[in-house]
C-alpha cells in the first residue's frame, strides 16, 4: 500500500540530523570556523598593495637636493628607510637574503650634476621576485620627484623646473625584470603542493589502519613510535620528490622559469620541508578518531598555508598579526627558500636563516607526533 510523504518522519529524520552535527564537533567547528577565518584573512590580512616596504640607502651625496630626496621617499606610505650601507656589494646581498625590497642609490656628485643641468641618475633596485609587491612603490616615485623638483629648485635653480625631468630615477627590476607572474608563482606552488598532499595523505595513515582493523597487528609488533612513523611516512617522501622533480621541469620546459641556483641545494633542503608536512599529518592522524574527521583537520593549515605564506599575496602588506601566523607555517620559509635558489640563485648562506626554522618545526612537530600517538588502541 502506498504511504504518502510525512512531515513527521522527515522532521524526525531532521532532528536526528543535527543531533548527529551537534555530536560530530570537527565538522561543526570547521562549517562555523571557516567562514569566519575566510572573512578575516580576506578582509584585514590580505593587500595586494603593500606599503613602508624595507628600505637601504646608500648615499654618496648628502646635499640637500639628495637627502631631500631620501626624506620624500621615508614620508611616503610605501618606503621605511630601515638602514644606511657603505657599498653596492652590501645592497645587493641585502637583496639577495631578502631583507629589504629596494636599495636606493644616491651617486657622487650628484647635486653638481642637478645643478649644472647633466641630470644625474639615481638608482632604485628592486627585489622584484614578486611583482606585486614592489609595483605600487615604483609607480609612486614620480611623483615624489615631482615634490622633491617643485620644492627644491626654486630661486637661481627655478629654470631647471623648465628642463624635461632635470634628474632621472633609474628602476632596475631584479631577478625579474619583466615582471612574470609566473616567475613567482610557479617556485611558490612547490611549497603549497607538498604541503597539500603531504599533510593529507600521512592525516589518513593511523585512522585507515584503525578502521580497517589492522591496528593490532601494528601495535602487536616490537616496535617503538617512532618507528611506525618513520615506515608510515618514507614512502611519501619518495612521492615528494617526484612532484618537485614534474614541478621543476614543468617550471623550466612549460613556464620559462629561469634556474639560476643549484638544485642540488635544493632537493637537500627539501627532504626537511617534506618532513615537516608529513610529521603534521602524522600528528593529525595521531589524534583524530577516524578518516573523516583527519581529512577535515588536514585542510585546516591549507587555507593559511595559501593566504599567508607570501604565495599569492605579498607577505610584507600583511598586518604584524598575520605575518606572526604565517611565520608559524613552514611553507613561508620553504616558498622563500625555493623562489631564492631558483630566481637569485642563493647558496646554503643566504637560505639558511630559513633553513633553521624548519628544522625547529620539525622536531617540535615529530615530538607531539610521538606524544600522540597511542600505543595500546582505546
Amino acid at each position: 500500500m502506498a504511504t504518502f510523504p510525512s512531515l513527521r518522519r522527515a522532521w524526525a529524520i531532521l532532528a536526528k540530523e543535527f543531533i548527529q552535527l551537534r555530536r560530530d564537533r570537527p565538522t561543526l567547528a570547521m562549517m562555523i570556523m571557516i567562514p569566519v577565518i575566510q572573512l578575516l584573512l580576506f578582509g584585514y590580512a590580505i593587500n595586494t598593495d603593500p606599503k613602508h616596504m624595507p628600505t637601504a640607502v646608500l648615499a654618496e651625496d648628502h646635499s640637500l637636493f639628495a637627502r631631500s630626496f631620501v626624506a620624500g621617499l621615508k614620508n611616503s606610505d610605501y618606503f621605511s628607510i630601515d638602514r644606511e650601507i657603505s657599498s653596492a656589494a652590501e645592497g645587493k646581498r641585502l637583496l639577495q637574503i631578502g631583507s629589504v625590497q629596494f636599495v636606493v642609490t644616491v651617486p657622487q656628485n650628484f647635486a653638481r650634476d642637478l645643478v649644472r643641468g647633466d641630470k644625474p641618475n639615481i638608482l632604485i633596485e628592486a627585489d622584484a621576485t614578486d611583482p606585486t609587491a614592489s609595483a605600487g612603490a615604483l609607480s609612486a616615485v614620480s611623483g615624489l620627484m615631482q615634490t622633491m623638483i617643485d620644492k627644491d629648485l626654486k630661486g637661481p635653480l627655478a629654470f631647471l623646473k623648465n628642463a624635461p625631468q632635470p634628474f632621472q630615477v633609474e628602476v632596475h627590476k631584479l631577478y625579474n625584470p619583466e615582471g612574470f607572474s609566473r616567475y613567482n608563482i610557479v617556485p611558490g606552488l612547490m611549497g603549497i603542493v607538498l604541503t597539500m598532499t603531504g599533510v593529507m595523505m600521512t592525516a589518513l595513515a593511523l585512522t585507515r589502519e584503525r578502521e580497517r582493523g589492522t591496528m593490532e597487528n601494528i601495535l602487536s609488533m616490537p616496535v617503538k613510535p617512532i618507528e611506525v612513523m618513520a615506515g608510515k611516512i618514507a614512502p611519501y617522501i619518495i612521492i615528494g620528490y617526484v612532484q618537485a622533480a614534474i614541478i621543476v621541469a614543468a617550471a623550466k620546459l612549460l613556464f620559462g622559469v629561469p634556474i639560476i641556483g643549484n638544485l642540488f641545494l635544493l632537493f637537500s633542503v627539501l627532504i626537511v620541508f617534506i618532513f615537516c608536512n608529513l610529521a603534521l599529518g602524522f600528528t593529525i592522524s595521531a589524534g583524530a578518531q577516524n578518516q573523516m574527521q583527519a581529512m577535515q583537520l588536514s585542510f585546516m593549515p591549507f587555507l593559511p598555508t595559501i593566504l599567508l605564506s607570501g604565495y599569492m599575496f605579498p607577505f610584507r602588506g600583511m598586518p604584524v598579526w598575520a605575518q606572526t601566523i604565517g611565520n608559524l607555517l613552514p611553507a613561508t620559509y620553504f616558498i622563500r627558500i625555493v623562489r631564492g635558489i631558483l630566481l637569485k640563485g642563493n647558496g646554503l648562506a643566504e637560505i639558511w636563516p630559513n633553513v633553521w626554522p624548519l628544522l625547529i618545526f620539525m622536531t617540535v612537530i615529530t615530538a607531539i607526533a610521538m606524544k600522540l600517538y597511542r600505543k595500546t588502541l582505546d
